[in-house]
């Protein structure tokens, strides 16, 4: 149980509601993160708007942008996320031992910009004040600027929601455990069959 009790639905400000209802019903299964921000309507206005208005935008590709939030929240150790993005990432087209072995320097399967995402994630996440003008120059092989600044805000951002979600122990929602025990399940069933 989180540290403090949920807000449902109908203790929302009337003008924040539908941000509330679209969040539950179209982001992924993010409810019990939703009851908490909820405590702070501006945030729930503002952060969880933010997260709607760029999924809208697609700005970034799905695959590049589950392979950040992976990473950074396996280098968090923050359950909660990577229970919830593991499996967004393996429905982007990423097999399960790969979103398994991400953080790994040789893991397989991933394509040059994949990697370079994955670094870029992990470098923004441990030493952000210590990203080369090198990388930044791959990165603009690869991404425009918007993109580029998108990515960063989105990989920050992911760093900011695990504190969050492990300060208040927010507690990882039954239709999403149930998604990342059988991407799981799914890894040894793969390595049998040799797929």
């Amino acid at each position: 149980m989180a540290k403090v009790r949920d807000i449902q639905l109908d203790e929302v400000p009337v003008d924040l509601k539908s941000v509330y209802r679209q969040f539950c019903a179209e982001y992924g299964p993010f409810e019990n993160q939703v009851k908490v921000f909820a405590h702070c309507p501006p945030a729930l206005k503002h952060i969880m708007g933010l997260l709607l208005e760029l999924r809208e935008r697609q700005a970034l590709p799905r695959r590049h942008l589950e392979i950040a939030l992976v990473v950074v929240s396996k280098l968090n150790e923050c359950e909660y996320c990577v229970t919830h993005h593991a499996p967004m990432l393996i429905r982007e087209g990423l097999h399960p031992d790969i979103a398994a072995s991400i953080l790994d320097p040789d893991c397989p399967g991933l394509d040059a910009v994949e990697r370079l995402v994955r670094d870029y994630a992990v470098q923004v996440t441990q030493n952000a004040n210590r990203v080369s003008s090198a990388m930044h120059e791959q990165l603009r092989e690869h991404f425009d600027e918007s993109q580029i600044v998108e990515l960063t805000l989105r990989i920050a951002l992911c760093g900011f929601f695990n504190r969050f979600n492990d300060a208040l122990s927010i507690e990882i929602e039954n239709s999403a455990l149930l998604e990342m025990m059988s991407m799981e399940q799914e890894i040894p069933r793969r390595a049998q069959s040799g797929r």
